[in-house]
């Protein structure tokens, strides 16, 4: 077997089966004139080799990366030029994927990861532009006549490891230049929006690297997960707690950028490799160390060090009594910002020596709460309440006690989880328990941003933004916050706010959570800034593989780009993964709370033209067969309605009352809901949906196979039923 190290370039037609659906003939005229004038000159020119040719695409080989760059620059150059003059429907733009790797070789073809993550590049880029590997960057900078932004390590399909991608910049005015990481750029990437508004709030949402030039000159440091040497797998929530602490102390300081949880437990487990986490989390100094806790006992470690030089700037160990667990944080954070040459203002230093708590029993109860709530699991989240209730209940003065039960809470009523909590009673503890916290310590910045999603959600706009604000007042750098006002703006129509939010978020976390990408997703898609939209939604995607509600969203950049195929296949992945409930209505009524309808139908249009159903399970009725009001309110008010319901086709009923009010039961659902007539449409409401009605069509069944008589069909619900009075 054959293997060569080489420059492989790989590259596609934009919306290659939109153009061939509409013009077969012209498309592929085009596509011919276009090899025949500038591409197979041009890769020839550049001693290319085609190694083979798709409809849609081509694989092609170099020796050198140079001139794989610089060819391809040529050709997306010269299409440019040459689509000044075509209508934009019928343009061919190609993306074009470049890597520098190992490859096997078989006859006149080539395969392996070479090829492979040329392939994933390709898919990366924008139409009209280029995308490569960093080791195809390492030969070819300051060589090829283009400059590169980076867009820092990427999560590649079916590649093992983080590849280092960067954007060629085609304007020559930028050539030899390296621009600043894209700011949407990190290490990696029911009811829809609602459950995805419930994960943000359970989030933290890039530092840039401290070597821009353009950077603030002030000290940026990452608190790498402690390690758990307690020999007891159970104390991890223990471990966590000290350095969630230790981060939550540091960036409390002024003159001090830490970066956020969320992208340092990315290393948990993993082996320190200071330089790859200098490169990658954009610091200069980093902190690591241990915790051992045996019986009242506590050991902490921790060592502060210079990533440049690689000299330990701070070192100690702290042997204490477990009960002196709050005074060994506060020493450390003020002996690492000593470290640091800090001088800490009186307000820094009394706000880092006060305890949460002066009960250890209630703070323990705190930390296992936390580590449950954080799992977002259904079965986990009873488990977080009760011990939030312990913890509150030992200590009533536990002020981030009650704002992490407001979190989690405000998570399980965005995330519908009746079965742990019902969502009257989950919607008031939430909003109750986000006051009691304010109350206890208006310092406080979660419980702001808690609010903020639940009064936007709630079509309070101007509540919310003022509670968001609120939350970023108390916490520049605080990403839960930033993230919260770029959600709360975007629904309430501002999208520059929620934009420039979602900027200043990223600077604080190189490595976002998959909901944190999937908000930034959207402010991108509704700023037209499908690119970044794209790299958002993709990375939300493979940051929560099998997830059906971070696969769908991708449908709405590649319809604005003219990916038709890859959109449909995104709806089709999307329908799948979520059982058949991905439609159109749930989107209509999950979205609902948009300020401006204009921006749901900017979604919808998209989604509809991407092929996704009107109704859940792809129902659809015949018009001939549906119902009027009047006839829908003479078949269903007052009346037993006895069926079944997809797509289990398990029995159910509803039974409403002459004056609407109802109840509906099933194998998995019941609840209480008044039902009305709304023009020809039969409408629910119920606490459920956060309260809007939910409505549908009612259609006869004229050749039924069984004995119902009509089906209603709404957003979650196809019901098949014969009435009785």
């Amino acid at each position: 077997m054959e293997r060569r190290l080489t420059a492989i370039l790989s590259a596609d037609v934009v919306g290659y089966s939109r153009l061939m659906g509409e013009d077969e003939v012209g498309t592929l005229e085009r596509l011919k004139a276009c090899r025949r004038e500038l591409v197979d000159p041009s890769i020839d020119h550049f001693h290319g080799r085609i190694v083979k040719l798709m409809g849609d695409g081509a694989l092609v080989e170099f020796a050198s990366v140079v001139d794989a760059v610089q060819c391809a620059a040529v050709i997306q150059r010269t299409m440019a030029s040459r689509n000044q003059g075509e209508v934009e429907t019928q343009r061919i733009q190609f993306r074009i994927g470049i890597n520098l790797g190992d490859v096997i070789v078989e006859g006149e073809d080539i395969y392996g990861d070479g090829v492979n993550i040329a392939a994933r590049l390709q898919g990366l880029a924008e139409p009209g532009g280029i995308c490569i590997s960093g080791t195809a960057f390492d030969q070819a900078v300051h060589k090829a006549g283009v400059g590169f932004s980076s867009l820092r390590e990427q999560r590649l399909k079916n590649i093992a490891d983080p590849v280092r991608v960067y954007r060629v910049l085609l304007d020559p005015s930028k050539a030899g230049k390296l621009v600043a990481a894209s700011r949407s750029a990190g290490r990696r990437p029911p009811l829809i929006l609602a459950s995805l508004a419930a994960l943000l709030i359970a989030t933290s949402a890039v530092v840039f690297a401290w070597q821009w030039p353009f950077a603030p000159q002030r000290p940026s440091v990452a608190v790498l997960p402690f390690a758990n040497l307690s020999g007891d797998p159970d104390q991890e929530y223990f471990t966590d707690g000290i350095t969630d602490n230790l981060i939550t102390d540091l960036a409390r300081l002024a003159d001090l950028d830490i970066v956020a949880r969320n992208s340092v437990f990315a290393y948990e487990g993993r082996p320190v490799v200071l330089a790859d986490i200098a490169r990658d989390l954009g610091v200069r100094y980093v902190v690591e160390g241990s915790v051992q806790r045996t019986g009242g006992q506590i050991r902490v470690n921790a060592q502060l060090i210079d990533v440049a030089s690689g000299d330990h700037l701070w070192a100690n160990r702290f042997d204490r009594d477990a009960a002196d667990v709050f005074a060994v944080q506060d020493e450390m954070s003020r002996q690492i910002a000593e470290a640091l040459g800090l001088e800490l203002t009186q307000s820094e230093t009394e706000r880092i020596a006060r305890p949460p708590t002066a009960n250890l029993e209630a703070y323990d109860y705190y930390l296992r709460a936390e580590q449950a709530r954080r799992t977002g699991r259904r079965s986990r989240m009873v488990e977080a309440l009760a011990d939030f209730e312990k913890a509150q209940a030992l200590d009533p003065g536990f002020a981030e006690a009650f704002a992490a039960d407001a979190r989690a809470t405000a998570y399980v009523w965005l995330s519908t989880f009746d079965d742990v909590l019902q969502s009257a009673l989950a919607r008031k503890r939430a909003y109750d328990k986000a006051s009691r916290a304010l109350a206890l310590d208006p310092e406080l910045s979660s419980p702001y941003a808690v609010l903020a999603i639940m009064q936007v959600v709630d079509r309070r706009y101007e509540e919310a933004i003022a509670s968001a604000r609120q939350a970023v007042s108390r916490g520049t750098a605080d990403t839960e916050a930033q993230m919260a006002l770029a959600y709360v703006q975007l629904f309430s129509g501002n999208h520059a706010e929620a934009a420039a939010a979602v900027e200043t978020a990223l600077r604080h976390d190189p490595d976002l959570s998959a909901v944190a990408r999937f908000t930034a997703g959207l402010v991108f898609y509704f700023q037209r800034d499908y690119a970044r939209s794209i790299e958002s939604f993709e990375r939300a995607r493979d940051g929560s593989p099998g997830n059906g509600l971070f696969v769908t969203p991708l449908a709405l950049p590649y319809v604005r780009v003219g990916r038709l195929d890859d959109a449909r296949a995104a709806v089709a992945q999307g329908f799948r993964l979520l059982a058949g409930t991905d439609c159109l209505a749930a989107w209509r009524l999950n979205l609902g709370y948009f300020r401006d309808q204009q921006d749901l139908s900017f979604i919808l249009d998209a989604l509809r033209e991407a092929g996704m159903p009107e109704w859940p399970f792809g129902f659809k009725g015949d018009e001939r067969d549906r119902l009027s009001g009047d006839e829908i309110a003479s078949t269903v008010m007052g009346s037993l309605l006895q069926g079944k319901i997809e797509p289990s086709a398990s029995p159910a009923l509803m039974q409403v009352g002459p004056d609407g009010k109802a109840a509906f039961r099933s194998a998995t659902q019941m609840m209480t809901e008044m039902v009305f007539v709304k023009e020809d449409l039969l409408c629910e409401q119920s606490e459920n949906a956060f309260g809007q009605a939910d409505c549908g069509p009612v259609y006869r069944r004229a050749n039924s196979p069984d004995e119902t008589r009509y089906v209603y069909v709404n957003s979650s619900k196809v019901f098949y039923f014969s009435p009785t009075n």
